[in-house]
């Protein structure tokens, strides 16, 4: 469950969520995940995950993201100017190969944190290979009035061809 550094940002505490049935391939892909996570939803540190995780292979799932890390990155970026105390609090890891799963609830108030009335419950996949985050899925539920009303007026638009699944 991270932990509040500052008024904005939440830390994912790998050695809380580690467990003892993954194996070496698992705990190098969740902590690239964490990293990946960490710098980009709760840090927002844009071109430190463009300069680390940057991957022109990258493929997204999500239709309303454009493939590639840059497209991701914008997204976030967008996302946090409209919202500027986003963050993205991890409930649950799960690792299985080359897939990570993180559980997560989004919020974009800082009062609203811990409420799991506000907000959004995610589910984001990763698919890592050889070190590299390659491609991405999301489950997204709006939890509240406001945050379904954003989620309709700005998902129409179709990104990518990839399918959700």
């Amino acid at each position: 469950m991270g932990e509040i550094n500052t008024v904005r940002t939440m830390t994912i505490d790998f050695e809380f969520f580690k467990k003892d049935n993954w194996s070496d391939d698992e705990v190098r892909n969740v902590k690239l995940a964490i990293g990946f996570v960490q710098k980009l939803m709760n840090d927002h540190e844009f071109d430190l995950v463009l300069e680390e995780f940057g991957n022109p292979s990258y493929r997204q799932h999500n239709r309303s993201i454009p493939d590639g890390m840059e497209a991701l990155v914008n997204y976030v970026k967008n996302f946090t100017k409209r919202f500027p105390d986003y963050v993205y609090d991890v409930k649950r890891i799960h690792a299985d190969g080359d897939f990570v799963i993180f559980h997560s609830h989004i919020t974009t108030n800082t009062k609203d944190r811990g409420n799991d009335r506000r907000g959004i419950n995610v589910f984001d996949t990763w698919r890592i290979v050889d070190g590299q985050i390659v491609e991405h899925w999301d489950s997204l539920q709006p939890m509240n009035g406001f945050m379904r009303f954003f989620f309709w007026i700005t998902g129409g638009k179709i990104a990518n061809t990839n399918g959700v699944y």
